[in-house]
């Protein structure tokens, strides 16, 4: 009997689970949907069978495939094993892939058929740094600031992809939009890079907060933050009032200002608080998009 069997069906499922960071399902999921529906204006099969890819099966490849290609990295980290994701028994490894890669399969092949030859390039590249984000040869995680941006690219991709898949018209203030969500994915990756500092260093894994220190990534982070909110101010009304939300990020990651290479793991605390954070943003966006569907409808 081959390790992989001995593995009980149970605990599986249970570490599957926790690789795809359960609590992070609705940041990529919501703007797929939040885009389409505010495009077309209805429910359709699209709608449904897109948000219940970009809730969890592409959350399993994106958080799965990073938790086999970081073992190393992630026996050393203190924080892993709950909603910071799982360290995967090594006998895990190759199913996580497999696992991955079927869930995709069906969802992938049905958006390809309703979609167009657009869409079909959006979501290629959305799911090419899904996987090449975390597994060589390009491993861009490992390359500064490449590592924050196609981090960010995993968050707003959904958007642009739905809204492709809508049959959208793009302007510039929904560009802006984009645009300043992007800026909120980069800043985000940056400050949850701080507290793996010691442990990626230990393991020889680059990243952004590696390479230019704690402090100078924090205070990168902070700058996005307040990009992103300026971004959101030369958009149509209600969108500028977006631009408070990113008030609350800011308050977040301030008081981490200071904090240095020997000190990053502390940054845990403020990921933590970050994680809450995204849920009452959350329902501030959602407020806010209400307010718009009924201006512009």
């Amino acid at each position: 009997m081959s390790d992989a069997r001995a593995l009980r069906p149970a605990t599986v499922l249970g570490q599957l689970l926790v690789a795809s960071r359960p609590v992070s399902w609705i940041n990529t999921a919501y703007p797929f949907a939040a885009a389409y529906v505010m495009t077309t204006r209805e429910v359709d099969a699209a709608l449904v069978i897109g948000t219940l890819f970009f809730l969890i099966p592409y959350n399993l490849a994106m958080y799965g495939i990073n938790d086999v290609f970081d073992y190393e990295s992630d026996l050393r980290n203190p924080r892993k094993g709950g909603a910071h994701g799982a360290v995967l028994d090594r006998r895990m490894h190759r199913i996580t892939l497999w696992a991955a890669a079927l869930s995709c399969l069906p969802f992938v092949v049905f958006l390809v058929v309703v979609g167009s030859p657009l869409s079909w390039a959006v979501l290629a590249a959305s799911l090419f740094f899904v996987v090449f984000y975390s597994a060589p040869p390009l491993r861009l995680k490992e390359v500064p600031f490449a590592d924050s941006v196609t981090s960010s690219i995993h968050f707003f991709s959904p958007a642009v992809y739905g809204l492709v898949l809508a049959g959208a018209t793009w302007t510039w203030q929904l560009a802006a939009v984009i645009l300043a969500f992007a800026l909120w994915g980069v800043a985000s990756h940056a400050f949850g890079a701080v507290q793996d500092v010691v442990a990626d260093r230990e393991a020889g894994i680059s990243s952004i907060a590696t390479a230019r220190g704690a402090r100078w990534t924090v205070w990168f982070s902070l700058g996005c933050y307040a990009a992103a909110g300026l971004v959101m101010l030369v958009t149509p009304w209600p969108g500028p009032l977006a631009a408070l939300v990113a008030v609350g990020y800011i308050a977040t990651v301030w008081p981490f200002r200071s904090i240095t290479d020997e000190t990053a793991e502390r940054a845990t605390a403020g990921w933590r608080r970050f994680l809450w954070v995204n849920q009452i943003a959350g329902f501030a966006i959602t407020l806010l998009l209400i307010w718009s569907w009924f201006l512009t409808d």
